[in-house]
């Protein structure tokens, strides 16, 4: 089995916009996920950003730790190997990750309330800054197209959730799954089964294979993109926008039966409403706001105390 396959400019042409948006939607009500081509990122801005987090990812562990913020639920910064699990897991994912968010501005509301934390960038790493702004907002352009096919699919229209994640609490996590070590938690996985807490995630082609989705019919396949072609996936907060009819779907990243002395580096991107946005679905009350359920989820992984 093999996820659908989009091309990213039938969008763009009003002859055949309606019908990129209706597989997308049908795509990711049958399985979660759609692959996405020609979607628009450069590829010499991928090439760079895992230079990057090759380079970032080998300064020393207290270089690394001095840049980790539990107080804010580790949305910005370094997140140590070893602190993040699933929900409902007990037993750490095999990674370590940094997070990129947009930037608003010091003097913005939303991080002057403390809703939305600053970045914080190693200031050991040249153009480490510059280079993951520019690819915070080369996806953030691929979700902006997503959100608006799933909108006219949704019948909603296509303004209705780009407007909700305006100015949103978006974040780029760079991901290290280190080489495995020999003498390991043999139920330890790089990723163990889990949803994404968003509303939907971008994520790039990662270094090394080991990506798994779990269908409606409790098989596990893998999900192996072709080279320069993306992968998006629904999250938690999606399922209850939309009151269930695009869900999350459970997926995990396997450890690796060959290449087990290599590390694998990914970038998904995931997409957030600004904080105050409720999570039900139009014409319906009393969801949280994604702002509650962020930090509950994060509480529920053991980033955020």
């Amino acid at each position: 089995m093999s996820i659908p396959v989009l091309d990213c400019r039938r969008f763009d042409d009003p002859s055949t916009r309606r019908d990129f948006a209706r597989e997308l939607g049908e795509g990711l009500e049958a399985l979660g996920f759609v692959a996405l081509e020609h979607h628009g990122v450069p590829h010499d801005l991928l090439r760079r950003s895992y230079t990057l987090a090759d380079a970032t990812f080998a300064l020393p562990s207290a270089v690394k730790r001095s840049y980790e913020s539990p107080q804010d639920g580790r949305q910005r910064g370094y997140t140590s190997f070893g602190v993040e699990h699933a929900k409902n897991q007990s037993t750490a994912d095999l990674k370590e990750f940094w997070h990129v968010g947009r930037e608003l501005g010091p003097a913005h509301p939303l991080h002057t309330s403390g809703a939305i934390p600053p970045n914080r960038y190693p200031s050991e790493i040249s153009g480490f800054d510059q280079t993951f702004q520019d690819l915070f907002a080369a996806l953030d352009g691929v979700v902006e197209t997503m959100l608006r096919g799933i909108g006219l699919h949704l019948g909603w229209g296509e303004d209705a959730l780009p407007a909700a994640v305006r100015n949103g609490n978006s974040v780029l996590r760079i991901i290290h799954y280190p080489p495995l070590p020999e003498q390991k938690d043999g139920h330890a996985l790089r990723a163990a089964p889990h949803e994404d807490i968003n509303l939907i995630t971008i994520l790039p082609v990662s270094t090394e294979p080991g990506l798994e989705l779990l269908t409606r019919d409790g098989e596990w396949v893998p999900v192996d993109p072709p080279p320069g072609v993306m992968v998006c996936d629904t999250g938690d907060m999606m399922a209850l926008l939309t009151g269930g009819r695009l869900p999350a779907t459970t997926h995990r990243v396997v450890n690796p039966s060959r290449g087990a002395d290599r590390s694998r580096y990914s970038m998904p991107f995931f997409c957030h409403p600004r904080p105050e946005v409720t999570l039900s679905p139009p014409g319906t009350h009393g969801g949280p706001t994604a702002g509650e359920f962020l930090m509950e989820r994060l509480r529920d992984i053991g980033v955020a105390g």
